[in-house]
């Protein structure tokens, strides 16, 4: 329970914020208003980091940086979204009231000043919740989660793209269930589960439900692989750490290049961007069935000299490694196809690129990430945009 007084001050400035935000023009003057009053906020205990990200926030959108609906949507969900979460006692279940709340109050405050954009305010909360959850413990948090939501907004409230209010109310509802059967298993921490919901949402919003499956059975895909022989794997020092549950950075990297597909071909309508989206997933299946069954193939061979080299070295390969990676992108596109997302020919290019990703995967695993140029995630990063950018371009000649 808050037992200060400075989060209801601040609660209190962000309310005033929004409701005194249509009457004073132009920006700059409500924005210098607000950074005043936040300024002697500053000196009250308990408001520190509330008063500076109201702070950042008005500054933004006294610069023109932010419209006034996603400034105020901003305040209600950073701020009032912030003050539920204290109030129901700061645990992993406050996050509930945290997302109801801000979802309510920014929806309400878009609504004040006459917009209404729901899936704006959804993905700011989503965002919000995600950096909550990834920042938890640090005292700037608050900062970094208003300046961070703020943008992804405005980034999607600049887009405009239509949504049919059915569609994403069964988009939220699908991936509400996702993520409580992902938390169920403990298939991803909480930062991984918000980061995935965000996805979740994107794909079903900017594309179809289909494209959400072909996700989700990557999901599955990567998951029972990563559990395929654990504690094997384990003994040897080549398993997951965290028994395989995934984190952010882990879902960022695997779905990041999926999903900017996704919303391109949504805004588009290219079907370019359905090979993109097919390649990277493919990929992404590809590397983690590679990792994770081909561990098991015994001492693998170091993809740019054929060396032979210890499991679980960065840029080793092995046989097994290279059959299930090709039967991992084998599986993806063949349900992309049978779902009747791309045609026959775009799935054999999918195949293609899944098994091209994977092996990109092991050349920079051998290269830059044995020598500390990327990690993991960048490394996957970088795999799952080669997979999706060859088919792509190959896309074009058939």
């Amino acid at each position: 329970m808050i037992r200060e007084t400075g989060p209801v001050l601040a609660t209190a400035l962000a309310l005033m914020g929004i409701l005194i935000a249509p009457l004073i023009q132009p920006a700059w003057l409500l924005s210098l208003l607000v950074i005043l009053v936040s300024g002697v906020l500053l000196l009250i205990r308990g408001t520190r980091y509330a008063s500076v990200s109201i702070i950042v926030i008005a500054v933004l959108y006294g610069v023109g940086f932010l419209s006034l609906a996603v400034f105020a949507a901003t305040l209600a969900i950073v701020v009032i979204g912030e003050f539920a979460f204290r109030l129901s006692g700061e645990q992993a279940s406050s996050y509930v009231p945290f997302i109801l709340t801000a979802c309510a109050t920014a929806v309400l405050a878009m609504w004040y000043v006459g917009v209404f954009s729901p899936l704006t305010v959804i993905l700011g909360v989503l965002v919000a919740v995600l950096l909550k959850a990834a920042l938890n413990g640090r005292e700037d948090t608050l900062m970094i989660e208003g300046l961070g939501v703020a943008m992804v907004m405005q980034l999607f409230y600049e887009i405009d793209y239509s949504v049919d209010l059915r569609i994403l109310a069964a988009a939220a509802v699908i991936t509400l269930v996702f993520v409580i059967l992902s938390y169920y298993f403990r298939v991803a921490d909480l930062p991984g589960l918000f980061s995935a919901a965000i996805i979740g949402i994107l794909l079903i919003v900017f594309a179809d439900i289909r494209w959400f499956l072909i996700m989700l059975l990557f999901f599955t895909l990567g998951s029972l692989a990563t559990k395929y022989r654990y504690r094997e794997k384990d003994a040897m020092g080549v398993a997951q750490s965290h028994g395989g549950v995934r984190g952010y950075f882990n879902v960022f990297a695997n779905g990041l290049v999926a999903t900017a597909g996704a919303v391109l071909f949504g805004i588009t309508g290219h079907p370019a961007f359905t090979a993109l989206f097919l390649g990277s997933v493919a990929s992404a299946a590809a590397d983690t069935a590679a990792s994770e069954i081909g561990v098991m193939g015994g001492d693998p061979y170091l993809i740019t000299t054929l060396e032979r080299v210890h499991p679980g070295t960065n840029g080793g390969v092995t046989v097994l490694g290279e059959v299930v990676a090709l039967c991992a992108a084998v599986i993806i596109s063949l349900l992309a196809w049978a779902l009747g997302v791309v045609d026959p020919g775009v799935a054999v290019i999918g195949i293609l690129a899944g098994f091209f990703g994977t092996n990109v995967d092991s050349l920079i695993g051998a290269t830059l990430e044995n020598r500390g140029v990327f990690g993991n995630a960048g490394t996957n990063l970088v795999a799952t945009f080669s997979g999706g950018i060859f088919a792509l371009v190959l896309s074009f000649f058939v």
